[in-house]
């Protein structure tokens, strides 16, 4: 369990932003897009705000299509969830319902890498 804490402040021009809070450190993060890194994540000091850090995730156009598209923010060494953030295009939505079920699908296969490479040390 990380011993930090990241909150979405915005997203603003294609880029995600957070802080990280209560580390004296920058925390590596990976940011996942359907199982793929993203990159150009950027981690910074907030000037006079020690234990604090900003995060930028830019969101590429590329990987921006109709429906729900989730992004899972993870702690780089250990790929504990900290965060998701959901980008929805192209159809009105009632309700974030596919939102919720493409979070549970991200968060499942994450799951089953854990699952499958706990099964490979114990066996090895």
């Amino acid at each position: 369990m990380s011993d930090f804490t990241l909150t979405k402040t915005r997203i603003r021009a294609g880029i995600w932003e957070g802080v990280v809070s209560g580390s004296d450190t920058a925390p590596a993060l990976a940011v996942l897009h359907l199982e793929k890194p993203v990159t150009g994540v950027a981690v910074t000091a907030v000037a006079d705000r020690p234990g604090d850090w900003l995060v930028q995730v830019p969101i590429p156009a590329e990987l921006l299509s109709e429906g729900v598209q989730t992004f899972l923010i993870t702690e780089a060494g250990t790929g504990e969830k900290l965060q998701h953030f959901t980008v929805i295009t192209g159809v009105a939505m009632e309700d974030d319902m596919r939102a919720e079920v493409d979070l549970l699908r991200a968060e499942l296969d994450m799951l089953k890498r854990a699952f499958r490479r706990h099964c490979l040390e114990t066996v090895g």
